[in-house]
């Protein structure tokens, strides 16, 4: 059996045993190492693991996972959800588009999908119980909303996107993410809201409407965080990695000063439980370069690469076989893993076809998108249906058509691709 295959199937395998990604990668690039090289190149598992992380831009991912956790700490979900409240106003559905609404806008925040439906479902999900929206239902619609987040910059999935394919503008991936992200978001208010007319869901004389001066008043420094992260990339005042650290220094102040529902020892608590989320993501990032390492010597991605291109020579055809791809590896794995596993085979199918690499990195994460919120894995469904005390498999019928939906939001960015090269375009940005 070749080298490849003994790489292969033991990455296979491991994860069917249920070993950890992270050590799935690490262990299987290192019987690749041991069964096609020799057993004297596992002295470069030290270097590898350390060249993975050692990369500047990656200073961004524990800082944004940082700003997500301070501005749901701050209170700014709930003000966020009062200020959508005031604007759309009481009738049936009112509170379904006030979900998405929020998530969209956390997401600008964030840029973490479980992190996103978390803060919202707090938030939401006993508001939309007593309006009488079953809690499936509700769970659904806010994981498939929170799902924007990998979109809607700034992106933690866009970030790694730009590190592994090389020559990608981070700064025209975000700005690809925001038309399409806000498409997906539109693509769900449709569904979510015809269903709450349809069964009559929250009876509008039951439900108050907020007032629209004070709610904006309180919304204001939720609404201005994106607005400083993007309006600073724009402009150039700051990098995508220094913007992280302006989320956080102005999600600080918030916290602190604006709101005051964050108290030191609360930004001492999040300061620690950012570290050990990140310490997840780098840890997966550092062992996954074992595996690329390995993949890349041992010419594996080239011959899976070869393989793909091999299948068809019809591009359309190609594609949509490599979002299904990418659809059933989102119900399964997270987003950082898929990124690190898949793009090395799919970087030279995409430079043989000419794809643009900013439009390619948009499809590839309205599929993870997707993914997040279908079972069996479907990491935001996994936390908004803890926060609503519902089984998984509940919510399997309204999961479909979310999926349905974002789907077609996503067949028109492949059909119209200036619907995410547009605004890189007008921007100034390498597209």
């Amino acid at each position: 059996m070749s080298p490849d295959l003994w790489m292969l199937l033991s990455f296979a395998g491991l994860l069917i045993a249920g070993v950890p990604v992270a050590f799935s990668l690490g262990l299987s690039g290192a019987v690749g190492i041991v069964a096609g090289l020799s057993p004297a190149m596992l002295a470069t598992l030290g270097t590898n693991t350390y060249n993975s992380v050692a990369k500047y831009p990656l200073i961004a991912i524990p800082l944004f996972i940082l700003t997500g956790l301070i501005f749901e700490r701050a209170g700014v979900a709930a003000r966020l959800v009062r200020f959508a409240q005031a604007l759309i106003g009481p009738r049936h559905g009112g509170l379904a588009l006030v979900a998405v609404l929020v998530c969209m806008l956390m997401g600008g925040m964030s840029g973490s999908g479980p992190a996103d439906a978390a803060a919202v479902a707090m938030v939401m999900l006993p508001s939309m119980t007593r309006a009488g929206y079953p809690r499936p239902f509700s769970a659904t619609l806010i994981a498939a909303s929170a799902s924007t987040a990998i979109l809607i910059p700034p992106s933690v999935a866009l970030i790694l996107y730009s590190i592994v394919v090389p020559g990608v503008d981070l700064r025209a991936l975000f700005a690809a993410g925001l038309f399409p992200g806000m498409l997906a978001g539109a693509a769900l208010l449709v569904p979510a809201w015809w269903l709450s007319r349809h069964h009559r869901w929250e009876a509008p004389e039951d439900v108050a409407r907020p007032p629209l001066g004070a709610s904006f008043r309180q919304a204001i420094p939720a609404l201005f965080a994106p607005v400083l992260i993007l309006g600073g990339l724009r402009s150039g005042l700051f990098t995508p990695t220094e913007a992280a650290v302006v989320a956080v220094a102005y999600g600080v102040v918030v916290g602190l000063w604006l709101t005051r529902e964050l108290g030191w020892r609360d930004l001492w608590r999040l300061l620690g439980e950012a570290a050990v989320i990140s310490g997840v993501v780098m840890l997966i990032i550092a062992l996954a370069g074992i595996f690329a390492w390995a993949g890349t010597m041992l010419g594996t991605f080239r011959h899976l690469a070869e393989g793909v291109i091999g299948l068809s020579d019809d591009g359309t055809l190609l594609l949509l076989l490599i979002m299904l791809a990418v659809l059933v590896a989102g119900m399964l794995l997270d987003a950082i893993s898929i990124y690190l596993i898949m793009m090395p085979i799919l970087v030279p199918v995409m430079q043989h076809f000419g794809w643009n690499p900013v439009w390619f990195g948009i499809l590839m994460a309205m599929n993870i998108a997707i993914g997040q919120f279908t079972p069996p894995v479907a990491v935001n469904l996994m936390v908004t249906t803890e926060v609503a005390r519902v089984r998984l498999e509940q919510t399997l019928g309204w999961a479909l058509v979310f999926v349905v939906a974002m789907a077609a939001a996503l067949a028109l960015v492949v059909a119209f691709p200036a619907i995410a090269l547009w605004l890189p375009g007008v921007l100034g940005y390498n597209v």
